[in-house]
């Protein structure tokens, strides 16, 4: 018996985001158990999200020409899965890196892919409610906090393993429900001809607060990168329990999912993208100075909390930004570069965080608040948008 489209998204969407949530946290630990060095950790890590950066619209390109959205996905995530069975016989650095290239190439273009088929279903109504994308997507986020506070339970300080155990069920499940979704009813549309890519590129380039918009989000979410990489190995050599480190990464996605939801939109509308920018900048701030002067549990659950603000306060104002700024004609073009600036500068930052943590330690964090202080000021003085003008200066 075949279930109801909205039901299988919010399953699939739920197995995909619970494997993010029991491997993203913990990887950087998993590769230590490995013994490979914060350098090597950062090189690991970063190899991966430039992988990520190239991987997910070039798979993206062929699965919507070929019209195998669906298809693409399943495989994409059997073999995200297979990759990550892999990593239990994995011991050195160079095959490591080889197979984490492989697992984020697979990775890559599932969230996208699956973005794609459940945006551009139909939309059925449950009763009397028309169904809403938010709904799959608060369900993601809440099986991410889910898969978080799982593995946090399952491992100790001696054994990992069950980080891969859970990252390879989670997958292979998701792949498996892929045969769930409805068939894709694929829209026969021509190439259309005009201005080049290159030249779309530049047009947005030309674009002074766009330019700007680019430079402030790479900070900001770049300065995430010391936390990402090498938050766990910090509060675990801290003697923090892994139990509590999961709640402490829950805390910040429950967060992400109140500031999306409730709190993030009505401060845009109160401040403006300017001010909302200024707001993520200064809790980036506070959220790195504080974490790179103590590994306190009290004091990292007070902080936990403001990754509401440096992510999803500042992707609220970042879309607004781009509404404001870019032509609708290039609409794509713009929130591809929005992503990839964001996600060069993350890489690049997590490559450099493995030299600083190894150097400093738990003190590194507070390269990243100076990452964020100059954020600020870029904020302060460009972002402010008039409803008045056109989309260019």
């Amino acid at each position: 018996m075949r279930i109801s489209a909205p039901v299988a998204y919010i399953l699939l969407y739920a197995a995909l985001y619970a494997a993010f949530g029991v491997a993203s946290p913990f990887w950087p630990r998993f590769f230590e158990t490995r013994a490979l060095s914060p350098q090597e950790i950062g090189i690991v890590l970063a190899t991966g999200m430039l992988t990520r950066l190239l991987a997910g619209p070039i798979v993206g390109m062929f699965a919507d020409r070929s019209g195998t959205l669906r298809l693409a996905l399943a495989i994409c995530t059997a073999l995200a899965a297979a990759s990550a069975a892999a990593l239990l016989w994995a011991h050195s650095f160079a095959l490591l890196l080889f197979i984490t290239v492989i697992q984020a190439a697979s990775l890559a273009p599932t969230t996208s892919l699956a973005d794609a088929l459940s945006v551009n279903a139909a939309r059925p109504r449950i009763g009397r409610k028309e169904f809403e994308y938010g709904w799959i997507r608060g369900s993601a986020s809440l099986a991410f906090i889910f898969g978080t506070l799982t593995v946090g339970q399952l491992i100790s300080r001696t054994d990992v393993t069950p980080i891969v155990w859970l990252n390879l069920s989670f997958l292979l499940v998701a792949a498996a429900l892929t045969a769930l979704l409805p068939p894709v009813v694929r829209r026969s549309s021509a190439p259309t001809g005009g201005t080049s890519l290159i030249g779309e590129l530049g047009e947005l380039l030309q674009i002074p607060r766009f330019r700007m918009l680019i430079l402030v989000s790479s900070l900001i979410y770049g300065s995430h990168a010391m936390h990402d990489g090498f938050a766990v190995i910090w509060w675990s050599a801290a003697g923090i329990e892994p139990s509590t480190i999961s709640l402490l990464w829950s805390e910040a996605v429950a967060a992400e999912v109140v500031v999306f939801f409730v709190i993030g939109p009505a401060l845009l509308d109160r401040f403006g993208a300017r001010g909302a920018a200024v707001l993520a900048a200064a809790a980036g701030i506070v959220r790195w100075s504080v974490a790179g002067m103590t590994t306190s549990v009290f004091a990292l659950s007070i902080i936990q909390p403001l990754h509401g603000f440096t992510f999803a306060l500042l992707h609220l104002a970042a879309m607004r930004m781009i509404q404001a700024l870019v032509p609708p004609r290039l609409a794509g073009t713009g929130q591809s570069i929005y992503a990839f600036g964001s996600g060069c500068s993350t890489a690049v930052l997590t490559m450099l965080s493995g030299i600083l943590y190894a150097k400093f330690g738990g003190a590194s964090f507070l390269a990243m608040a100076i990452l964020c202080a100059v954020a600020l000021s870029l904020a302060w003085r460009s972002f402010a948008v008039h409803r008045d003008r056109s989309y260019a200066d």
